[in-house]
């Protein structure tokens, strides 16, 4: 007995464990369900890549080059420190991401326009192949996401067609990118206009124009769409993207964007190469148009001056009829005059220094900055610290549009421009001292130059002032208009730091996208895993019985025979269709009961087998009424015993009544032979179950049963015994002490496990004895039960045991579909 605990833990513990193989043959027995989900995914597939529009990738090529001019060397005084190509890289990578440039570059293209074409699927963008060309009113307000059918009645004329439900709808007016709601014309709408000619609608305002690139179909549906300006600008911000072009030439830079139209693509990336280098040298001209303002401004005054001091010269001559002086007193004007020009000199860069020095204490704006050189200032360390805070001031300029206020970067910026300003205010400081003391210097040479010409007469006196005067005004307006000039053609000499190498142009790229084979193997994918995940997630869920291999595993009871499946018509195969395989299943056996007959062998003449199952429809009643038959015809006198009191089943095949049997013979209302009935197979008597009674169980266990079990072993050689299901009742279990062998009917795809467990409890406790499985429904697969493939390829289909225990089976159409899943 401990043994048999042994045993059947350990087979318990191994069906806990995973059945790989069965789970894959069980997949490989699905295989068309998994081909159908296969074939229904690449349709999904094709279906999506086929209303997909093709995706294409275009590029440029632009180098930032350094601020090199050949202008800037000796053959001019003004001097711009510019730098080199150190930092530009970034500040060009950090602008063509502005919201300010991207908006420069959607303004200037007009991207906010859809030109439309209807495609088989989807409506596609047609741009720069459209037939016409719409010019855009942009201060009236335009319908956004609205399409409006363009169709062309003849070489002059073209109608607008709208069709909706809606009464308003958003616009925006393109001047200022300001919103407002229009009205639109309830369901159809249609107006003829000329091309050309002017359209004033609620909803759109501008004209239409012929493309006659292009040839205007008539037959085709074209459409014009607007687009909210700050979201095009916002796709395309995200959108194009800018990189090294390699390693080795750092400041050459790669400029890519992805799209649907070619066209749309190249325009986009030449405007933004163009505007970004038009602005680039905007900025690089700041410099040199602050300096010329600041000359113009002193030339103004200069020239003011001078035409002073010119009339002064004039009245004076007239008045006092003097037009020249010695020679050696005109020398000592003269020296007077060169000291003078110094003075002017030094306070023209105090003066400079001074409105620097408030500039940069006043204002956080430091890019108006006119050059030092404009003035004579040649100190290196002001050159360089006003060219620093200027780059710094235009750089910070441009981190605004991308970066929000109060970021890791301005600040970082800004802390370098409070720096370098710092130096600068020190360096103006320290210059200012030195100019000072320079002055005082030049103050003291010219009074004593005045006092030697203090000697001459007053009037020749006033001569030699008003002279000097004018001759510094005149150098004076000489020098700036020769510094202006010198600016004008620096700013003129200037070309911008970006060039374009590689100009974006579609020359037959192939598309990028999208993605189709891809798609097709996330749809193999998804087509293969999703059954077999469906198919693994049945498989831990079921908890039947599929075949031989599982029972192995699970119990040790013997399987003593296989019965295939077989459809007829009733129930007597064996003897109605003696070669089929059925009737040689059963056959089989009979062999292998001869010996678990011979191993238990019993005193009396007649063996009595017992043939049960855990509940209705596993083919107990079936395999009782053909073994009977294989024993009869084998020339063994037979008597089939019918104890299902509660469903008797086998008088339907012998077309006889069950309106006396076991029953009438237990209560004592009939003898044996009136219970007994001859059946047309030879050798073979039934003794059917008879009327239902209200006590099974209690007959089951009366000693009249035992006499009549009795009484056949002395007058048959074989007894077979059509008992209860064993896992609904209890009467099976009476019927055990009868029986010197017990077959155990499973039914594969139907028996549950857990019945195999309650037939393993049985025997270990002894309740069982003998007891051998034979499996209904086999069907012979290729190395296991879940495989495909039959190898019988006949058997016996039966429908439905009894109703007794169970409601009436309805042909619901759950069940049908249930039935054709286990047939694929």
């Amino acid at each position: 007995m401990d043994d048999n605990y042994i045993d059947i833990d350990d087979q318990e513990s191994k069906s806990l464990g995973f059945d790989f193989k069965g789970f894959l043959f069980k997949a490989l027995n699905l295989w068309k369900f998994i081909l159908l989900c296969v074939g229904l995914a690449l349709i999904v597939a094709y279906l999506i890549n086929v209303r997909k529009q093709n995706i294409y990738s275009l590029d440029s090529l632009i180098t930032v080059e350094s601020d090199q001019n050949p202008f800037f060397t000796a053959n001019t005084s003004i001097s711009f420190n510019w730098g080199g190509v150190s930092g530009k890289v970034g500040k060009v990578m950090t602008s063509i991401n502005t919201r300010s440039h991207n908006e420069l570059v959607v303004d200037s293209l007009e991207y906010y326009i859809q030109y439309l074409q209807q495609g088989e699927y989807n409506k596609l963008d047609i741009y720069g192949r459209s037939p016409f060309v719409f010019d855009i009113n942009k201060s009236k307000p335009q319908v956004l996401n609205f399409p409006i059918r363009i169709i062309k009645k003849n070489d002059k004329e073209y109608e607008i067609y709208t069709n909706t439900e809606a009464t308003t709808k958003s616009a925006q007016i393109y001047d200022d990118k300001s919103k407002t709601q229009v009205n639109l014309p309830q369901g159809e709408f249609r107006q003829t206009f000329k091309f050309g000619e002017s359209i004033e609608l609620p909803f759109l305002s501008g004209k239409f124009t012929m493309n006659p690139k292009v040839n205007f179909s008539e037959g085709t549906e074209y459409y014009l769409s607007f687009l909210n300006f700050d979201n095009v600008v916002s796709s395309y911000q995200r959108s194009i993207k800018i990189g090294p072009y390699n390693n080795a030439a750092s400041s050459v830079l790669r400029l890519s964007l992805v799209g649907n139209n070619k066209v749309r693509i190249a325009d986009f990336l030449n405007a933004t190469t163009s505007i970004l280098s038009r602005t680039e040298l905007e900025r690089k001209n700041l410099y040199a148009t602050n300096t010329i303002n600041f000359i113009d401004s002193s030339l103004r005054a200069v020239d003011l001056n001078l035409k002073d001091v010119t009339g002064k010269m004039n009245t004076f001559r007239k008045k006092n009829k003097i037009f020249s002086v010695d020679e050696e007193m005109a020398q000592l004007s003269e020296k007077l005059k060169d000291i003078e020009l110094q003075k002017e000199e030094a306070n023209s860069k105090l003066n400079y220094l001074n409105s620097l020095e408030n500039y940069l204490t006043t204002t956080t704006d430091y890019s108006q900055i006119a050059a030092p050189t404009s003035v004579g200032i040649d100190e290196s360390n002001i050159l360089n610290s006003v060219a620093k805070i200027t780059n710094l001031s235009i750089e910070r300029q441009n981190l605004e549009n991308s970066t929000k206020e109060g970021s890791v970067l301005l600040k970082e910026i800004d802390s370098r421009i409070d720096a370098e300003k710092n130096v600068l205010l020190a360096t103006t400081k320290s210059t200012k001292s030195t100019l000072n003391f320079q002055l005082n210097t030049i103050n003291r040479n010219a009074a004593n130059y005045e006092a030697k010409l203090s000697e001459l007469p007053e009037d020749q006196q006033e001569f030699l002032k008003i002279q000097r005067q004018l001759d510094l005004s005149q150098e004076a307006f000489d020098i700036y208009m020769e510094k202006r000039g010198e600016a004008a053609i620096v700013k003129a000499a200037n070309v911008s730091d970006i060039t374009v190498i590689d100009e974006a142009k579609d020359i037959g790229n192939p598309p990028i996208g999208p993605k189709k084979s891809l798609n097709y193997m996330m749809a193999l994918m998804v087509g293969f895993f999703s059954p077999m995940f469906l198919v693994f997630v049945v498989f831990l869920l079921d908890n039947t019985i599929h075949g031989s291999d599982e029972i192995a595993r699970m119990s040790k009871i013997p399987i003593l025979g296989l019965i295939g499946k077989y459809r007829y018509k009733n129930n007597l195969v064996a003897f109605e269709k003696p070669k089929s395989a059925v009737a040689e299943s059963f056959r089989a056996i009979r062999s292998s009961l001869q010996f678990v007959f011979k191993k238990n062998a019993s005193q009396s003449k007649a063996n009595t087998l017992m043939v049960t199952s855990s509940v209705s429809g596993e083919g107990k009643t079936f395999t009782s009424i053909n073994i009977a038959t294989v024993y009869a015809l084998s020339g063994k006198k037979t008597i089939l015993l019918g104890l299902d009191l509660r469903k008797p089943k086998i008088f339907d095949d012998f077309n006889i009544t069950n309106e006396k049997g076991v029953v009438n013979y237990l209560i004592g209302d009939s003898n044996f032979d009136e219970v007994v009935t001859h059946t047309h197979i030879e050798n073979l008597d039934i003794i059917p179950s008879g009327p239902i009674p209200p006590n099974p169980s209690e007959l089951l266990m009366s000693d009249k049963l035992k006499e009549l079990i009795m009484t056949l072993k002395d007058e048959y050689d074989m007894i077979v015994l059509d008992t209860p299901p064993l896992g609904l009742v209890t009467d099976a279990l009476e019927l055990v002490q009868y029986a010197d062998a017990t077959i155990f009917m499973v039914r594969l795809d139907y028996t549950k496990k857990g019945m195999l467990q309650l037939v393993n409890a049985k025997q270990r406790t002894g309740e069982l004895k003998n007891v051998s499985f034979v499996l209904n429904f086999y069907r012979h697969k290729n190395n296991s039960n879940y495989g495909y493939g039959y190898g019988y390829g006949y058997g016996y289909g039966y429908g439905v045991y009894g109703n007794t225990y169970h409601e009436k089976d309805k042909s619901s159409l759950l069940k049908k579909i249930k039935d054709f899943l286990k047939r694929i």
